[in-house]
C-alpha cells in the first residue's frame, strides 16, 4: 500500500522521511499544506495539529522519529545498524539532530544580535559534539544510515545559511565538514526537497523579521 506524506514544502522532518524513502527505492504520495491556513481535512488527520503525517489506508502516524521507524521497517534492508548497542546510539543522535534543527531556527527567528549570536554559539558547540562521533565518510562509516537521513535535513540549512551569513559554523571540524559534503552529494538528499526550496528558504529567513534576515546580502 503506498503511503501518503502529508507535510509543508520547508518541513525538515519530512524531509528524513522522504530520504528515507528514497534510499529504499520505496514508492511514496506526498501532499503539502500551507500550515498557516491549513485545510479542513488536516484537522481530522492530525491529532496534534502538526506536520509530518503519514496515511498508509485509513491508519495514520504522526511524531517524525515513529514516520522514519515505520519507513525503515516495511521497506527492508533496515538503515539502522545491526548492532543493538549501535543502533541505540544511533538513534540517541537523531534525537540529537532534531534539537539542533530547533536551535537552527530560534537562530534564524533571534530578534537581536545578543540572541542570534548566543545561539548561533549553542549550534557551533553541539557540531562540535557531533564531530567526535562521525566515523566517516558516513556517520556509521561507509554505509548511509538513518542517523545520515537525521541529520541530513539540517546540513541541506546549514549549507544555504553559512552561504548568506557566513556564520563560520563548520570552520575547523573537519569529520564534520567530509560528512555534510559527503551527504550533500548523495542522491536522496539532493531529490528530498521541492526544486525551489533555496528560494523558499531564503524568503522564510528574510521574513522571519529575526537579525538574521537584515544579514542577508542582496
Amino acid at each position: 500500500m503506498k503511503p501518503e506524506l502529508i507535510s509543508f514544502k520547508l518541513c525538515p522532518f519530512v524531509q528524513r522521511s522522504v530520504i528515507v524513502l528514497l534510499e529504499k527505492g520505496a514508492e511514496y504520495d506526498i501532499t503539502y499544506i500551507d500550515l498557516k491556513h491549513p485545510p479542513e481535512w488536516f484537522k481530522t488527520v492530525s491529532p496534534m495539529g502538526k506536520v509530518p503525517v503519514l496515511k498508509v489506508g485509513e491508519t495514520v502516524l504522526f511524531e517524525s522519529a515513529v514516520i522514519m521507524e515505520y519507513l525503515d521497517e516495511v521497506n527492508p534492508p533496515s538503515l539502522h545498524p545491526v548492532e543493538p548497542l549501535r543502533k541505540a546510539h544511533n538513534r540517541a543522535w537523531v534525537e540529537y539532530a532534531s534539537g539542533m534543527l530547533f536551535t537552527q531556527f530560534q537562530m534564524i527567528h533571534a530578534t537581536d544580535k545578543t540572541a542570534f549570536e548566543e545561539k548561533r554559539q549553542e549550534l557551533r558547540h553541539q557540531l562540535e559534539r557531533v564531530n567526535n562521533e562521525v566515523r566517516g565518510p558516513y556517520f556509521n562509516g561507509e554505509e548511509f544510515s538513518m542517523a545520515d537521513a537525521g541529520f541530513a535535513p539540517l546540513f541541506t540549512r546549514l549549507r544555504l545559511l553559512d552561504s548568506w551569513l557566513e556564520l563560520g559554523l563548520q570552520k575547523g571540524l573537519p569529520q564534520v565538514n567530509a560528512w555534510r559534503k559527503a551527504l550533500s552529494e548523495r542522491g536522496s538528499v539532493c531529490e528530498s526537497v521541492v526544486g525551489e526550496f533555496e528560494d523558499l528558504f531564503g524568503r522564510m529567513v528574510r521574513g522571519s523579521g529575526g537579525y538574521a534576515a537584515g544579514l542577508i546580502k542582496g
